[in-house]
């Protein structure tokens, strides 16, 4: 058993598009449970690279997020992303309690009657879209609207707000050395707004998420202020983030996979399995996501973690571990194996993975419906891909039909 390993130095600020990072892809390859640096953070940390690994990680409760609290973890951003009363760093009995209180809004059945209306507002900034005519942004008519719009209204967060909101959403994910102090500020604006929000929202409840999350009790007591704040700050930010960025992934990729997209297009039915199979196969983060830390002792696959010492994963290397894909660097839309870690793993599996299939089922599915010609109306070579960022995503994508 591996006690001790050479330390490498992760950056993990790959700009090639959606090119793999090879430095993940050497790691998975040489050194699956590898010792790391990383750009912030005091100390070093593991990385699990291989499936297995990432699972045991996600899913053994001898490695705590709780436990990372109040240290200063090896991380990829200036700032930490996550605050101490979030939900993405508890651990069980408190993390299940309000993973309980919250899933209840994004179950399937919740999830399904919100269809009709995605469908009704993708209709409209396609519309848009159509009026402005070829070629057109699509990030501008579609990715940057459709999630922050569904999460919005969940939380009936009022329409002139959401453009602030959006704007400190961005801020606390930004990884340049001189990104703290903007971090620092987005987070106490979110704070802040949340926690006037929620605070009339246990004054005069309404229909909405946040007022049922204000005014429920968890084990005969209510979330405390600090908590409920915190939480709305979660859910408006993992609500749209992520899916802000895939829906430009997506169609990118698809538009530069001519034989998987006819065979899209050929068959439509397809669908919900080819965006699994285009969730596994996208890079769409830098890096790696909030650590772990061993309570005691741990073997993970071959290598002693030590108590006390800090553990990471990747997801993104998890997706294309060749032990359970074959062919993992190829886009199959034949696969679509709901396996992969896009959505995270474990008990932090991500809560509204859900309402996030459902808007790429529709925002992609009208989008090929609508516009049979799509196709990219600029070379790969020449599109502007964000590079401050912990995720991966083309500023603009122009399109033409």
């Amino acid at each position: 058993m591996t006690t001790t390993a050479p330390v490498w130095d992760c950056p993990f600020h790959h700009t090639d598009g959606l090119g793999f990072d090879p430095l993940l892809k050497r790691l998975l390859a040489e050194a699956p449970v590898a010792r790391i640096r990383l750009p912030h953070g005091e100390g070093e940390a593991w990385l699990a690279t291989r499936y297995e690994d990432v699972a045991t990680v996600t899913t053994d409760r001898r490695f705590s997020r709780a436990a990372g609290i109040g240290r200063d973890l090896p991380r990829m951003t200036p700032a930490p992303i996550a605050q101490a009363e979030a939900i993405n760093l508890m651990d069980p009995p408190a993390h299940s309690r309000l993973r309980r209180l919250v899933a209840q809004a994004f179950t399937n059945r919740q999830v399904e009657r919100m269809r009709p209306t995605t469908q009704r507002i993708v209709d409209g900034y396609y519309d848009e879209m159509a009026e402005h005519g070829s070629p057109a942004d699509l990030m501008h008519f579609l990715s940057n609207r459709l999630p922050l719009t569904t999460i919005c209204e969940l939380l009936e967060i009022p329409a002139g707000d959401r453009d602030r909101l959006r704007g400190w959403a961005v801020a606390m994910m930004r990884m340049g050395p001189d990104s703290r102090a903007g971090q620092e500020e987005a987070k106490a604006g979110l704070r802040g707004y949340f926690t006037g929000l929620t605070a009339e929202r246990r004054r005069a409840p309404g229909e909405d998420l946040l007022s049922s999350l204000a005014t429920a009790e968890v084990g005969g007591e209510l979330l405390d202020d600090d908590e409920l704040a915190v939480m709305a700050m979660v859910l408006l930010v993992t609500g749209h983030d992520t899916t802000t960025y895939q829906l430009g992934n997506i169609t990118y990729t698809l538009l530069t996979h001519p034989e998987q997209l006819a065979k899209l297009r050929a068959e439509p039915d397809l669908l919900p399995r080819a965006l699994e199979e285009l969730l596994r196969f996208i890079p769409f983060r830098q890096g790696v996501g909030i650590a772990r830390v061993a309570l005691t002792d741990v073997e993970l696959g071959g290598t002693l973690i030590r108590e006390g010492e800090v553990v990471h994963v990747s997801y993104l290397t998890a997706n294309r571990d060749p032990a359970v894909y074959e062919r993992p660097d190829e886009l199959d839309l034949d696969r679509g194996d709901p396996t992969h870690m896009a959505f995270g793993h474990g008990q932090h599996h991500c809560l509204g993975s859900h309402l996030a299939r459902m808007e790429l089922q529709v925002a992609i599915g009208t989008l090929l419906r609508r516009f049979p010609g799509l196709r990219l109306a600029a070379e790969p070579s020449e599109l502007d891909w964000d590079s401050g960022s912990i995720w991966r995503f083309p500023r603009t994508l122009p399109v033409a039909w």
